[in-house]
């Protein structure tokens, strides 16, 4: 889908040939003096004149077909509030979901002076513009991979119209970039298991480094075998598709700069194991892999954006099923970092792939590693679908990816890591287990990751309530590249006012970079 951005006006807006106009009203918008009005700024004043619509009341549009001297042939008059970038999006996505269907191919979203109160052109800059843009590929999204007579995407262009475009260029590259990494985290989420495999995402990152902006090695069992990844192994060991490890760099900053790692889960499809899960909407442990399609999100939309950052992802990918070969309730693992897990649920397998990921994360000794993982049922039940959960042993971090998620509104909840929580983690025949009971789940799963990270600023996002939707609206969402990519431009912006933490040693060659090293771990 083609996105533009343009200066327009509301008289701009009306002569702007499109198959549909939507003109977004915020609270105490004046359409000018009678005098003065363009045909589509008379037909807004006639509508609120009317009662037809309420600005101060979003929620309902008023759709207008061919009115008089619009070039548009479809209108729709959506009130927005007081023009907060939540009411925006929720306004732009329910009206755009309302055309699907119409054969509306190019579309014109106007948003006012006033929407977001000085956001859209504040200095956070672009909160309403990003909101637009976020909401029409969402609700424009259509899944055809494996539906060969699924209609495709109807909208192919889409003009945004605004008060100063040039104003706006920045956030709206960011916005289409995003928009581009949230789609691949989609797609990927969407597809089958036996399409989605771990070799399939290993491509699929190989074609992130084909442009050259990123580099990709992919490790394969014997690899991973020597590297010592015991948990990881483990988990892999009921499938007969062969694990992958990927490993992605973006260098956008002189190399003796530490980078922000991601780390992201893999699993493409978890039965639970010898634990096996029950039968009902097993079918969306598909989407157990969403960590690890966020983090490939996030390289297709750096690949774009190019910013002053250097950033490493890293997706540990496998298959959690119950062969005769799988890991089984009792067993005992070796960890990357050579502590020793007792199984105690093959349903926890998550954080026993992550777990040896984050070890191999330390060397890149990265200013800050985040893990992405769809990890707990737990964190479904003390969030829901709104808000990520999020844990993390440094305030900085906490904070920086706080205000990231409300700028992208792909929020998330800091929830908290005492040391009380990982009690319940002691084994007696292993220096932990890899559950704690059902108390507080999310949080003592949080705690078994922290055991693997050291002195590392680190967080985890616990995606699980948020990675996709089930029921009729089944599907992956795309969460949360937009936290992420906004996080990581924010890091990137933050250069200008104090350095990068160096690494100790500088990264010579390629080879160096991503070749496994088995010493010192």
């Amino acid at each position: 889908m083609d996105f533009e951005i343009k200066t327009l006006d509301l008289s701009a807006a009306g002569a702007e040939k499109a198959d549909a106009l939507l003109v977004l009203v915020p609270e105490g918008f004046q359409p000018g003096t009678a005098r003065a009005r363009s045909p589509l700024a008379q037909l807004l004043a006639d509508a609120v004149a009317a009662r037809a619509i309420d600005p101060a009341k979003p929620g309902k549009a008023l759709s207008c077909w061919r009115p008089e001297g619009v070039a548009a042939a479809r209108v729709l008059l959506s009130p927005v509030g007081q023009g907060q970038a939540r009411r925006v999006q929720q306004a732009v996505a329910a009206a755009v979901t309302s055309l699907r269907g119409t054969g509306v191919k190019r579309l014109v979203v106007w948003l006012p002076p006033a929407t977001g109160q000085g956001e859209a052109n504040g200095a956070d800059g672009g909160l309403a513009l990003r909101a637009a843009m976020a909401a029409v590929r969402d609700a424009s999204y259509v899944y055809t991979a494996t539906k060969p007579k699924a209609e495709p995407r109807e909208l192919q262009r889409v003009v945004l119209g605004v008060p100063d475009a040039q104003a706006l260029r920045e956030d709206f590259r960011a916005a289409y970039a995003t928009g581009l990494g949230v789609e691949l985290a989609r797609s990927l989420g969407d597809l089958p298991p036996n399409v989605a495999t771990p070799t399939h995402l290993a491509q699929e990152a190989r074609k992130l480094a084909k442009p050259g902006a990123i580099r990709c090695q992919v490790l394969g069992p014997r690899e991973v075998e020597k590297l010592g990844m015991g948990a990881f192994i483990g988990v892999a060991r009921g499938s007969r598709e062969p694990l992958r490890f990927i490993v992605l760099q973006y260098q956008g900053a002189p190399a003796a700069q530490a980078p922000v790692v991601l780390v992201g889960k893999g699993i493409t499809f978890d039965s639970g194991g010898i634990s096996i899960k029950p039968a009902a909407e097993m079918d969306e442990m598909k989407f157990d892999m969403s960590g690890a399609a966020s983090v490939l999100g996030t390289f297709r939309a750096l690949a774009e954006l190019k910013p002053r950052l250097n950033v490493v992802g890293l997706v540990p990918a496998c298959e959690n099923l119950p062969d005769g070969q799988a890991m089984k309730p009792g067993d005992v693992l070796t960890s990357m970092s050579g502590q020793t897990i007792e199984v105690l649920n093959t349903d926890a397998e998550g954080r026993l792939i992550l777990c040896d990921a984050l070890t191999y994360a330390k060397r890149f000794k990265p200013r800050a590693v985040i893990d992405i993982a769809t990890l707990t049922g737990a964190c479904v039940v003390a969030l829901g679908a709104v808000r990520s959960g999020l844990f993390a042993s440094d305030e900085a971090l906490a904070g920086a990816l706080q205000v990231a998620g409300e700028a992208a509104l792909d929020p998330c909840w800091r929830m908290p890591l005492d040391d009380e929580y990982g009690e319940g983690l002691k084994s007696n025949f292993a220096d932990m287990g890899n559950v704690a009971g059902r108390m507080a789940g999310a949080v003592t799963a949080a705690k078994f990751l922290q055991r693997f990270v050291g002195d590392m600023p680190w967080a985890h996002l616990d995606i699980a309530g948020t990675a996709w939707r089930g029921g009729a609206a089944k599907g992956s969402t795309g969460r949360p590249v937009g936290l992420l990519v906004r996080y990581l431009l924010d890091e990137a912006a933050s250069q200008t006012s104090r350095p990068l933490p160096a690494r100790p040693a500088k990264v010579a060659s390629r080879s160096r970079a991503l070749a496994p090293r088995t010493r010192g771990h």
